[in-house]
């Protein structure tokens, strides 16, 4: 029996209900839910009851009692699963990802790719390092005799596997500790559209948005994420993410003056600058019309008297060179990721994938203004 399989009549004891779905090996892209049936749209496909649920609440009492009050739910997770030795739980560890399946998260890669990676996602990544290295000070206090790498492997299947939850211990913490994990829910793959998923005080239910025909993978969305977010908390890129974004600072910046700047960090417009597949968001053309009008008419703008259109031109112009600039910085980077020998080729891969989709959105970005420019 396939562990997936195993995982299956587990959960189905311990009162999982599955309803037209099964978990199924997916070539290239490890584990996922397909449809054993036709689907309609609102039908519950998946019932996980809380009693399945790891949370904060399941935690060992010991591990909760040698760490300190503030470490964070996701570093308590981590700590319980690092420091189970038991088989309470096999089944269900049996199909998580293994540490090789995490080879696409930055966290892992080393500092050359790292430092390749687009600005928004280098931010993020130094967010979530901090965030690790805090849970793990905490941790290995506690429990020295822990192997760091095993608490690592740990922390980032917190990272990646859990769901939004609250409950009443839980509604006394910030949002970013709102989160448990469950068994065969954690085995949909994301789609920039997906399922619902929603829990109460028994348990989550997993409700289909659209009709799904046999033999077709039913997913949820993980959020309405850019390239960026799920490359750094996932390990993956997806082709055709509506979501997607990415920020233009790294060109726009280097442009203003540093009074320029301390004007827009006034008004609260210093970076940030985001280009989506349909056009720039309005804090880049707030910027951008400072470097293209006078300090009154950029006010106006800023304050809403004035619509901008006298010097819209001038800002198309303006935002297309960054683009262009842009489109010539990714092509630079493709290259040097193609010419290092660090890390591995799965990792240089879904970098430069990476930059490549940044490209399609700053060309579709290009085509869209020469044609209004037309």
């Amino acid at each position: 029996m396939e562990p997936h399989e195993e995982l299956l009549a587990w959960a189905t004891d311990q009162g999982v209900k599955l309803a037209g779905i099964a978990p199924k090996r997916i070539p290239g892209r490890g584990i996922g839910l397909i449809a054993t049936r036709a689907i309609k749209p609102e039908e519950v496909v998946l019932e996980v009851p809380t009693v399945c649920l790891r949370t904060i609440d399941t935690v060992r009492k010991p591990i909760i009692r040698h760490l300190p009050k503030s470490i964070s739910v996701h570093g308590l997770l981590a700590a319980d699963l690092a420091l189970d030795a038991s088989s309470k739980y096999a089944v269900w560890n049996a199909v998580c990802p293994s540490l090789e399946d995490f080879n696409g998260m930055p966290l892992v890669w080393p500092k050359e790719l790292r430092a390749l990676l687009p600005l928004a996602a280098r931010d993020l990544l130094a967010k979530q390092d901090a965030k690790l290295v805090r849970d793990w000070a905490a941790v290995s206090a506690a429990f020295p005799q822990l192997d760091e790498a095993k608490y690592r492997y740990a922390w980032m299947l917190v990272n990646t596997r859990t769901f939004y939850y609250v409950n009443a211990k839980l509604k006394r913490r910030t949002k970013d500790d709102h989160m448990c994990l469950q068994p065969v829910a954690d085995l949909f793959n994301h789609g920039d559209e997906g399922c619902n998923v929603a829990f109460d005080y028994n348990g989550f239910a997993i409700k289909a948005t659209q009709a799904y025909a046999r033999g077709e993978e039913v997913k949820i969305c993980y959020g309405r994420h850019s390239g960026d977010f799920l490359l750094v908390e996932y390990g993956f890129v997806m082709d055709g993410n509506r979501w997607d974004e990415f920020l233009l600072d790294d060109v726009l910046l280097p442009r203003l003056s540093a009074r320029q700047k301390e004007r827009l960090e006034e008004v609260g417009f210093l970076g940030k600058y985001v280009l989506d597949r349909e056009t720039v968001c309005y804090r880049t053309q707030v910027a951008a019309r400072l470097l293209c009008c006078g300090a009154r008419e950029w006010k106006r703008f800023v304050d809403g008297i004035d619509d901008g259109e006298r010097s819209q031109q001038g800002v198309d112009q303006l935002i297309l060179d960054l683009l262009r600039e842009q489109k010539q910085n990714a092509e630079k980077t493709i290259s040097e990721v193609e010419a290092l020998t660090a890390g591995d080729q799965q990792q240089r891969e879904v970098l430069i994938k990476r930059w490549r989709q940044i490209q399609e959105l700053v060309d579709a970005n290009i085509v869209r203004l020469e044609k209004n420019r037309a």
